[in-house]
């Protein structure tokens, strides 16, 4: 499956959940909320998913990690906040560029309209 149709499924099921849930939870709800629904969709799925940082021949373990990584291709950062800035967006990039990663979705539940609270996060690697 390509980036671009576990996106679309994974902005199926997000939409899905903030119909049903609504705006103003944390951020936790939302991300166990979606990591089973993606699950249910058949996607292998990992949540908290640490990212280790190489820094002069260092690994660091678990310094970062993603809060949804959809069949090791697209990273979800979740957020439920006011509105989302360019620190927020700089963030998924990061997680990206160190995984190795293409796309990601940054995705703020916190919005009256999902679809406003959604960016496509793409890693020119």
């Amino acid at each position: 499956m390509t980036e671009n149709e576990i996106s679309r499924i994974v902005l199926e099921e997000s939409i899905s959940i903030h119909r049903k849930l609504g705006p103003g939870l944390l951020e936790r709800v939302y991300q166990e909320a979606l990591y089973h629904s993606l699950r249910k969709r058949g996607l292998f799925v990992l949540k908290e998913h640490g990212i280790p940082i190489v820094l002069d021949d260092v690994q660091i373990d678990c310094a970062y990690r993603i809060d949804i990584l959809v069949d090791n291709k697209v990273v979800i950062e979740i957020k439920s906040v006011d509105s989302l800035n360019d620190l927020h967006l700089a963030q998924t990039l990061t997680y990206l560029k160190l995984g190795g990663f293409k796309l990601g979705l940054l995705i703020n539940f916190n919005s009256f309209l999902l679809k406003t609270g959604v960016r496509r996060v793409v890693n020119n690697l």
